[in-house]
């Protein structure tokens, strides 16, 4: 294969990282870097796995390593491991609805919420909720149904933090989310709403950097397997998801 989609940088970084996990076989680089610009070349395109180019290797092989590591957290870690000297200064939380494809249905309708499917007017959708550090660069997704209210996950998005800010919408002005914050001596950066009795102080220059988390949705939306859902299992699109985010945090 003569043209590569992930920098030698980038590759080099992931590679050494593979290499001392355990709970996969990776020694073979070439190999290796092979079996990644495979997985980028789906998520980039978004095109089936029937129609993965003859010099990646067979696609049944591909998506079943794909899923695999998808079981064991491999794509999790991997991001994980790029975002390690994040900018904890300030945090800021998000959600965005993904429309998903006719070929992520068929599960029951009691399997549906398990696997972050939700119906609405225009079909199955699903959303996705972002941490974002200072700089707009992602840290963990929670996958839900799309109909899900935001709220209701941030507390989990932001359990771990301490000594920060944490930036969101006017979705996120719960008093009980507020006292979570302060609890972890952060601050919030969240406007009130417009029907609060009792405004609260916000610091609006600091909430202009909001925007950030807009510019992390725009950009991983550029690949096709994020920006639509093609994939049956939950688990499988946050693979896509965390591998995808991986590249923005190498470029």
């Amino acid at each position: 294969m003569d043209k590569h989609y992930i920098t030698a940088e980038a590759f080099g970084k992931i590679f050494v990282y593979l290499s001392g996990k355990k709970e996969i076989y990776c020694r073979n680089r070439e190999k290796t870097r092979n079996f990644l610009e495979a997985v980028y070349f789906i998520m980039r395109t978004g095109a089936q796995w029937l129609e993965l180019p003859k010099f990646y290797g067979n696609y049944k092989t591909v998506h079943k390593r794909f899923l695999a590591w998808a079981k064991k957290g491999i794509w999790n870690d991997i991001l994980s491991y790029c975002s390690k000297d994040h900018d904890g200064e300030s945090f800021m939380i998000d959600g965005s609805i993904i429309r998903a494809h006719a070929c992520a249905s068929g599960y029951q309708k009691n399997q549906q919420e398990e696997q972050a499917l939700g119906r609405s007017k225009g079909g199955f959708t699903t959303k996705v909720h972002a941490l974002v550090d200072a700089l707009g660069l992602p840290l963990e997704f929670i996958l839900t149904p799309g109909q899900s209210s935001e709220i209701k996950y941030a507390p989990e998005l932001i359990k771990d933090i301490e000594n920060a800010n944490i930036l969101g919408d006017k979705a996120f002005d719960c008093d009980e989310f507020i006292n979570q914050i302060i609890s972890q001596n952060c601050t919030p950066v969240i406007p009130p709403r417009s029907n609060r009795k009792l405004k609260r102080e916000v610091d609006y220059h600091l909430y202009k950097e909001r925007h950030l988390i807009e510019c992390f949705f725009s950009k991983v939306k550029h690949f096709r397997r994020i920006f639509s859902r093609f994939d049956k299992m939950a688990l499988a699109y946050l693979g896509f998801l965390a591998f995808a985010s991986s590249i923005i945090w190498l470029r």
